[in-house]
């Protein structure tokens, strides 16, 4: 039988009467959990004070709540929304970006340009392998052909990727090349390294296209039983300018985009511009299609823009300064904002509710360990009459949920001047990517949350 676990979170972190809050929970190991609202009104366990308080309040959604296992789509990427099915081209085509990986060796397969379903291996795309080689595949539901270039991609360092494919004949084509200066990467222009690779198969039959899928940049289209369709096989690092074009680009077409042209304008099916929609007042998650069809780019969980790009120079410190040099959109496998899970149950704030610290309590199996769950919110005065206010810390609260610094930050132990101690809790949030990681943290790439 399944160990007993509850997990859950509540939609807003504070809320006043007549506001409505919900609460989204998952579950293993049970479908009905035991719900308590209560007021908390001492949390601190240490022997010297009184222990842990809390006072149960009568609530309409006290009692057993059904609850089930939620999943949580892990990972940055960008989906692009194709109604018309523009990205299922019928002829030849191709596809290019520039990319600067940042972490492969331990993990697996990287997407970067795909149209596939990894689950019924149907479309086409541009992958990283899991020894760090570029691939190019179509699939037609049956079968697969890829092509593989000669030398692996480098960690940090800024390339240009395209692949075509003659559907008249059937050849395909990669086209891997070094576009290191001297700041864009680790390495500079000296480092006597082989980045280039360009490589020609025949493929035995052409790709088929799966129409309930779209375009995505950074991850590939999978599927499971219980959780249905997710998105999988996710890249680590940077993507700038990519695009697809109708038709065989030639060598000579990927060399002349490789060194910052434009593709052929007649021929374009979709082109990102990565440094468009900067303004004063931020930078949203859509990515602006420059091509006829507006096929913009939507990020999810949270794509980092503004970053540098495959030509930033080293001068310009700040995307504002050289938009055109800060076209890179860094991703990560193991980014979260938002589980995105289903509402399990739902409160309109009671009238008289006084102000506090609340909490739904939650109890499943024998209500101790990881069988039992808070999930706290505030509630603030609908009308301000007391004379003094008491300021609840809450962004530093969400700034440190969450955190891994027991596990991975190696200067806590000095800090506070003993071994970590950390609970059950604190050891299954590190085993569990779907639960995101704090400000503190640092994704497994090595780059800071």
């Amino acid at each position: 039988m399944a160990e007993v676990k509850l997990f859950g979170y509540c939609n807003n972190i504070s809320v006043k009467p007549g506001d409505e809050q919900t609460f989204h929970v998952t579950a293993d190991g049970t479908d009905t959990a035991e719900a308590q609202l209560v007021r908390l009104i001492h949390g601190d366990q240490h022997p010297d004070g009184p222990g842990f308080v809390e006072e149960e309040v009568d609530c309409e959604i006290n009692g057993a709540w059904q609850v089930n296992k939620q999943y949580t789509q892990v990972g940055s990427y960008l989906q692009v929304p194709d109604p018309q099915n523009r990205l299922c081209p019928d002829g030849s085509f191709s596809m290019f970006a520039y990319i600067w990986p940042s972490l492969h060796s331990k993990v697996g397969a990287q997407a970067v340009l795909t149209r596939y379903d990894d689950y019924n291996c149907i479309g086409y795309g541009i992958a990283i392998d899991p020894n760090g080689k570029l691939l190019f595949t179509v699939a037609d539901g049956k079968e697969i052909d890829h092509v593989e270039a000669e030398v692996p991609l480098q960690r940090h360092i800024w390339y240009f990727v395209g692949a075509s494919y003659d559907a008249s004949t059937g050849k395909a084509t990669l086209y891997q090349a070094g576009v290191v200066n001297r700041y864009n990467s680790l390495w500079g222009k000296v480092t006597p390294m082989d980045y280039d690779s360009h490589v020609c198969e025949t493929f035995r039959f052409k790709p088929e296209h799966a129409p309930d899928i779209s375009f995505l940049l950074g991850g590939t289209w999978d599927y499971h039983l219980t959780r249905g369709k997710f998105v999988n096989e996710l890249f680590s690092g940077k993507i700038d300018r990519p695009g697809i074009v109708s038709g065989v680009l030639s060598r000579e077409e990927f060399d002349h985009i490789c060194s910052g042209g434009k593709p052929p304008e007649k021929d374009i099916l979709a082109y990102w511009d990565t440094t468009a929609g900067y303004t004063d007042t931020g930078i949203g998650d859509t990515v602006i299609d420059t091509g006829p069809h507006g096929l913009n780019a939507i990020g999810i969980n949270k794509p980092v823009r503004a970053q540098t790009g495959w030509n930033w120079n080293g001068r310009n410190d700040c995307f504002r300064l050289a938009p055109e040099e800060y076209g890179g959109i860094e991703l990560h496998e193991d980014s979260v904002i938002d589980c995105g899970w289903d509402v399990t149950k739902s409160l309109v704030i009671p009238e008289d509710l006084k102000s506090g610290v609340y909490a739904v309590r939650l109890r499943a199996g024998d209500g101790t360990g990881l069988s039992e769950e808070y999930l706290v919110f505030f509630v603030r005065a609908k009308t301000p009459r007391a004379p003094i206010a008491f300021l609840v810390p809450t962004a530093t609260y969400l700034a440190y949920a969450n955190d891994h610094l027991s596990f991975e930050a190696q200067m806590a132990q000095p800090i506070v001047g003993q071994t970590p101690v950390v609970t059950e809790t604190d050891i299954e949030i590190h085993q569990s990517p779907e639960f995101g990681r704090s400000t503190y943290d640092h994704h497994h790439d090595g780059a800071g949350v």
